[in-house]
């Protein structure tokens, strides 16, 4: 791993503009097996928001694009909740590539400093880590490493340091690996996780020391397009040592599918798993957001798409779902509150480009663990583009608590960002062009249907 260690004092945009991206053409009325505006693409990008109190600010990084172009920016900003503004987003790099899977993510350690991880789709480009000049400032950036990793989800727990999980691809599989640092500096060698069959796709969350990982298969043949089953793992010493959800301790790298992490085998009921989300309940118990669907294609005949929840009860996994929207990539966020009341943010209502991801935001609420969701509010509504992937803030600020993209989801076009309050019932889009150093966002959507 490459280390470097120059500060550098950053340009500035003078407005937010999201990256536009397909992949896979599907010679149909669809277009593409998903398009659309994802500057907060992917769902396995962990987390791209963080609320720091000591500032009042939510701070977060999306990829984003000179208008009128498909090249991908790195870049950082944040809401600052005291005054109502926002900064001009920094452009921390530009990735040379319209590739979104190199879409950044960010953390925050106990000082203060915002660390930015810069992905890659795969080998043929680096990835960087990077560490601000100053606590809870985005001006300048000096580079820690220049390496190689996919999907990063880096987590810095009080007092331990950082636990980063990521993905290495091998022989064009994709297999789960970690490693960590105390000070963000030095790291550990990257160490395998699980590396069954073709490989996996994770989501994972933090718990105080606690980080946890649920995570999918991809078969041997059917690879990505044929993703199933559901497995959970965790740490609470920075990946030394895994424990599933009974607190079986496991030997890891996982290899075989049927293993002690595995929460349902989805495969034998032919089912495909793409993951959203995980939290914990108020005991502390893992939490699971994710979609299945009987086929990887855009389209009517892989319906119903069904968001499910694993939770796991102390004893045994509840697996509920109720809600159904049209795309294996209609991304949403989970949120667990004090009370125990469960809140999705997504796109589960049709929108102007249907079957393709995205659709029109939504807020659903359940009282029962999952049992039954109710659909509090719709949030967008006549909009002439897909939204998509509204991602969760770490320790979310009810006034940023959803932050997404949005995007025509068939052909390229403009892409814009906004963020909601906990309700839903006031939505923001950041400022396409700012006369000054800061500006307040715009209000949008008003008479949000219920």
């Amino acid at each position: 791993m490459g280390v470097l260690q120059s500060a550098q004092t950053l340009p500035r945009m003078d407005g937010y503009h999201g990256i536009w991206y397909y992949n896979q053409p599907s010679a149909d009325e669809y277009a593409f097996k998903y398009s659309g505006g994802l500057g907060t693409y992917c769902a396995k990008h962990i987390p791209m928001a963080y609320y720091a109190p000591e500032v009042g600010k939510t701070f977060f990084c999306y990829g984003g694009t000179v208008p009128g172009e498909q090249r991908l920016l790195e870049m950082v900003s944040y809401y600052d909740h005291r005054t109502g503004t926002l900064p001009q987003p920094v452009v921390l790099l530009d990735k040379g590539t319209e590739d979104a899977h190199d879409n950044p993510v960010l953390m925050l350690d106990s000082d203060g400093y915002v660390w930015v991880f810069a992905s890659s789709h795969g080998t043929a480009r680096p990835s960087y880590i990077f560490q601000s000049e100053q606590p809870y400032e985005i001006g300048a950036f000096r580079t820690i490493a220049e390496t190689n990793f996919s999907y990063p989800q880096p987590w810095f727990c009080k007092g331990h340091g950082f636990c980063f999980l990521h993905t290495r691809y091998i022989d064009g599989r994709r297999f789960l690996h970690w490693m960590n640092s105390e000070d963000g500096l030095s790291w550990t060698r990257p160490q395998p996780l699980a590396r069954v069959a073709r490989g996996h796709y994770q989501v994972s969350w933090a718990r105080g020391r606690r980080v946890g990982t649920a995570f999918n298969m991809h078969p041997d043949p059917g690879g990505l397009n044929c993703r199933t089953n559901l497995y959970y793992l965790e740490t609470d010493d920075r990946g030394n040592t895994w424990r599933n959800a009974q607190g079986e301790p496991v030997r890891t790298p996982l290899e075989d599918a049927e293993n002690p992490a595995l929460v349902r085998d989805y495969a034998a009921e032919g089912q495909l798993v793409y993951l959203k989300d995980l939290n914990y309940d108020a005991d502390g118990n893992p939490v699971v957001l994710y979609i299945l669907s009987s086929g990887y294609e855009s389209g009517p005949r892989n319906g119903p798409r069904r968001w499910m929840t694993a939770r796991w009860t102390g004893e045994q996994w509840d697996i509920r779902g109720t809600i159904q929207s049209d795309s294996n990539y209609d991304t949403g966020c989970l949120h667990v509150e004090q009370g125990g009341l469960w809140r999705i943010i997504g796109p589960t209502e049709a929108g102007p480009q249907r079957y393709n991801p995205g659709g029109e935001m939504a807020v659903w609420l359940s009282s029962d663990q999952g049992r039954t969701w109710t659909r509090e509010r719709q949030i967008t509504h006549g909009s002439a583009h897909n939204h998509t992937y509204a991602r969760r803030p770490v320790g979310a600020h009810p006034g940023f608590y959803a932050f997404w993209a949005d995007g025509h989801a068939r052909q390229p076009s403009e892409s814009r960002l906004y963020f909601c309050d906990r309700p839903g019932q006031s939505v923001w889009r950041l400022p396409t062009a700012m006369g000054g150093p800061a500006q307040e966002p715009e209000p949008v959507f008003p008479g949000r249907q219920a």
